[in-house]
């Protein structure tokens, strides 16, 4: 859930055109949502017949998202379901993709909730449509109000609180939460339920997330200025190590702990540069979504009884467990 440079602002079918080939290399009976892959949605392509369009609010090129794009074509090719991942950051131009996937009449539409009012009507518009919509990674407190059949992520209040007793657990006892997305639901949620569970004092830095010069120098600015801060909890895994880098510019003894994690975080866990980070594990939230869908179509499956999230995280990585994660991050799963 990371922001990212200036996003393109063109519709689906153009977005799909660039990203089919990616796609396409490793989804069984990939097509684009052109309409004009033979066989596509009639069930006569080889495959299982079905369309369906994954709409993120990543960035292109972010290895979050990379993952989640993993997981979700580990789905399609299990169930021979024809995917379209796509992404823009700009909340209207996502709620443009949920329209766009909408008016060519796929089978089934996954969609994040970073920014759930925006997303509203585009949702409802696919739902009237007839096409079953679940929500992933963002929006867990949205997704029944918007009607949406089910929720695939981590509670990130849940996953915030659970950070914040840890650092209790480590003695921390100031603590600067930072934001490098501003209106994001699910970040500021995050760095809410380490403020409801941490002893110490909790603040919240706010920075521009698409600039990591930015963020580094902001938050070795905040630790000069406050010398009384000795934790630095970051809400991705690339921030988590510019802090690091912020931390030794500042001449700071500040620890650093994150959520999300991605390949270089898991050797900053191993050496103990980072000392934890809270995986919501996106490949599953995006292999659960897809799974999902396919299962309610071809067996009626609600995935929590359409009235529970299914819950992918909070799952600790520490320098405990790192040993048997390693593997899996560098296969870009994990």
């Amino acid at each position: 859930m990371t922001p990212a440079p200036a996003a393109r602002r063109s519709s689906l079918l153009s977005r799909a055109a660039a990203l089919a080939a990616a796609v396409c290399l490793t989804v069984t009976g990939c097509s684009v949502l052109t309409g004009s892959d033979s066989g596509a949605g009639d069930g006569t392509s080889g495959g299982s017949g079905m369309r369906i369009a994954l709409i993120a609010h990543g960035a292109e090129g972010d290895a979050f998202w990379d993952r989640v794009r993993k997981g979700a074509e580990a789905a399609a090719a299990k169930d021979s379901v024809d995917l379209t991942f796509v992404s823009d950051p700009d909340a209207a131009a996502q709620a443009k993709l949920v329209r766009d996937a909408t008016a060519d009449k796929v089978d089934g539409i996954a969609v994040t909730l970073a920014k759930p009012r925006a997303m509203r009507a585009a949702v409802a518009e696919a739902r009237a449509a007839g096409i079953p919509v679940v929500a992933l990674n963002s929006g867990i407190d949205a997704w029944r109000a918007q009607g949406l059949l089910g929720f695939y992520g981590q509670d990130e209040s849940v996953a915030g609180r659970a950070l914040g007793r840890e650092l209790d657990a480590r003695g921390a006892r100031h603590a600067v939460c930072v934001v490098h997305e501003r209106g994001n639901v699910a970040l500021e949620a995050r760095c809410a339920g380490v403020r409801k569970t941490f002893g110490g004092q909790t603040e919240n830095l706010y920075v521009d997330g698409a600039d990591m010069d930015q963020v580094t120098g902001v938050i070795a600015a905040k630790l000069r200025q406050d010398p009384s801060i000795d934790q630095v909890v970051t809400l991705g895994a690339q921030y988590a190590l510019a802090a690091v880098e912020s931390v030794e510019d500042a001449g700071d003894r500040a620890e650093v702990a994150t959520f999300d994690l991605n390949a270089d975080l898991v050797k900053a866990v191993r050496s103990g540069a980072v000392q934890f980070a809270v995986d919501q594990q996106p490949y599953l939230q995006g292999y659960l979504a897809v799974d999902g869908l396919w299962l309610h179509r071809t067996n009626g499956n609600v995935s929590g009884g359409g009235v529970e999230p299914v819950l992918t995280g909070p799952a600790f990585v520490t320098r405990k467990n790192i040993a048997g994660i390693e593997k899996f991050a560098a296969n870009g799963t994990r």
